[in-house]
């Protein structure tokens, strides 16, 4: 199967090492001087090794690789024990994978290994998830909330983590059918109704077309959720400013790479916060 996984440059490794800490899966190795990615089965595509290289030589790319395997990795993870252990669910967790957390913990369940205190509560709730405990349901950080009666107090209507594009997984589950909003970063400062307005039951993609400087990356990401998932609709919401015009461009570029044609409605926001 095609999916995103890491690459390392081996002209720019030096050896140094400070990636491994932050492979908990085991999926990196130096071996030869060199870091090494050990077995496709272990790599999740996260890319959080990517930011501990001081070399830059560490990307992510789209390429056939083995399927990720969460059982295979636990098997390696508990090895180290509980610190190494706590760190895997963590990145998981952080990264809203809840299905592989899921699975996680549901290993050590069946192995009779303790589940760290925090996440105790998610060995509760993970329900109506494939290869999951029974009943699994998918990370809502809207699930819970009462409805907000005050007008100054309002709730956050965000629904999943992270959401800036650079952090996306393009294969997580919250993006089946889903209504996206693909947002420059300043928009949500700048409408005082913002989630209501457009956060509200929608997956939300951010980044900001002027100072990121991975444009080339965000259009190979988008396109990569555009094929992946059945998408339903895409809002985009933009300032009025000028450099803002590249995020309709980066959307626009994405759908004709995925050879899709989703609906698109498009926002822009004036810097006093009114929809023009």
């Amino acid at each position: 199967m095609k999916r995103q996984i890491i690459k390392i440059d081996e002209e720019k490794c030096n050896g140094c090492g400070l990636c491994i800490p932050d492979c908990p899966e085991g999926a990196l190795q130096i071996i030869d001087d060199k870091a090494r990615l050990v077995s496709d089965l272990f790599c999740d595509g996260l890319g959080v090794c990517i930011g501990s290289c001081p070399q830059g030589a560490i990307t992510i790319e789209e390429r056939e690789a083995e399927p990720y395997d969460e059982c295979r990795v636990m098997e390696n993870v508990v090895k180290y024990g509980e610190n190494t252990i706590k760190a895997h669910l963590s990145h998981l967790k952080e990264h809203g994978e809840v299905k592989y957390l899921g699975q996680a913990l549901q290993f050590l369940s069946d192995c009779d290994i303790d589940i760290p205190d925090d996440f105790t509560d998610n060995s509760n709730s993970c329900q109506n998830v494939a290869g999951c405990c029974p009943g699994s349901s998918p990370l809502d950080l809207n699930a819970g909330r009462e409805e907000e009666t005050s007008r100054v107090k309002l709730s956050s209507e965000l629904r999943q983590w992270p959401v800036q594009l650079k952090l996306l997984n393009p294969i997580a589950s919250y993006f089946d059918d889903a209504d996206l909003l693909i947002a420059a970063d300043c928009t949500a400062f700048a409408h005082g109704d913002f989630h209501r307005r457009f956060v509200r039951d929608k997956i939300v993609i951010m980044f900001c077309p002027k100072l990121d400087p991975y444009i080339d990356e965000y259009i190979e990401k988008l396109a990569a959720i555009f094929s992946t998932h059945e998408i339903k609709s895409i809002t985009i919401a933009r300032m009025e400013v000028p450099c803002c015009g590249g995020v309709g461009m980066i959307v626009q570029r994405a759908l004709e790479k995925a050879g899709k044609n989703i609906f698109v409605k498009d926002y822009t926001i004036s810097v006093d916060g009114e929809i023009v």
